[in-house]
């Protein structure tokens, strides 16, 4: 497996990777706004909770995430983390590509991302939400390559 690391809240694996953040063991805090990840210490979080996972996310070429769907969206845990990631970008705000607007990166290079969901959605339209969310999040968080899939697809391509 490539540089990859591992967000995991709904499998039990041992796969090589550089850092595994389990969601089910691992409570990241609520983001505080208080704006210090932008301006009294850029790039950190006041919260020392992550303080291992930013590096090995920013240092991975792949981040892989194993999410529980709940009521058709991320977890609480995991929408949290999304919300912790703001202090890997600056605090300056840019058009990105598809007229939206987002922050400009803080550093050269971020993760692909393959994202696998646990759980059967609703209807088509919460899942196209939910694909539409993801992507967002993670084209805000300038990811070239980005994946979403069920995880019954996880283990069929493991098995290839």
């Amino acid at each position: 497996m490539m540089n990859a690391i591992i967000v995991n809240e709904c499998v039990d694996l041992n796969l090589p990777n550089v850092f595994t953040l389990d969601l089910n063991k691992n409570y990241p805090k609520d983001c505080l706004g208080c704006w210090s990840c932008w301006l009294a210490t850029p790039g950190r979080c006041v919260h020392k909770d992550l303080d291992e996972f930013y590096p090995a996310y920013l240092k991975a070429d792949k981040a892989i995430f194993f999410a529980k769907l709940n009521h058709d969206f991320v977890s609480g845990n995991m929408k949290t983390l999304f919300d912790r990631l703001i202090c890997l970008f600056l605090p300056y705000i840019t058009f990105l590509e598809d007229g939206r607007s987002g922050h400009l990166p803080r550093y050269d290079k971020y993760p692909d991302i393959e994202f696998y969901y646990d759980g059967a959605f609703d209807s088509e339209e919460n899942k196209k939400n939910f694909e539409d969310y993801i992507n967002f999040v993670f084209y805000q968080f300038y990811s070239k390559k980005i994946v979403i899939k069920p995880i019954s697809q996880y283990y069929v391509e493991v098995q290839k």
